[in-house]
């Protein structure tokens, strides 16, 4: 039962960061976002689906880059609140 039950936590990790990586994908096809932090959108999205480290791993190192990406002037009000989701997201991801 224990196995069974860690299995299925694993997949709910893998299924949230499969739904923060189509919410990057929205974001960095936003005009209104700006350029520089669509790139980092892209890259972060990248990193989260095909990094060698483990997902939670992965996870943490997203919420840092993103935080940045929250912490941008330049970045919109809506972005940012979308932002910190995401962030919410990672966070259940990133702890083992």
């Amino acid at each position: 039962m224990y196995n069974k039950n860690k299995t299925m936590e694993g997949l709910q990790k893998e299924e949230i960061v499969k739904k923060c990586t189509e919410m990057l994908e929205n974001m960095s096809r936003d005009v209104t976002v700006p350029r520089n932090i669509r790139k980092r959108m892209n890259k972060l999205k990248d990193n989260l689906l095909n990094g060698d480290e483990p997902l939670a791993e992965r996870a943490t190192s997203a919420i840092y880059e993103l935080e940045e990406m929250a912490n941008n002037q330049n970045v919109t009000s809506h972005t940012r609140t979308l932002v910190w989701n995401l962030m919410s997201q990672l966070e259940t991801v990133s702890v083992e």
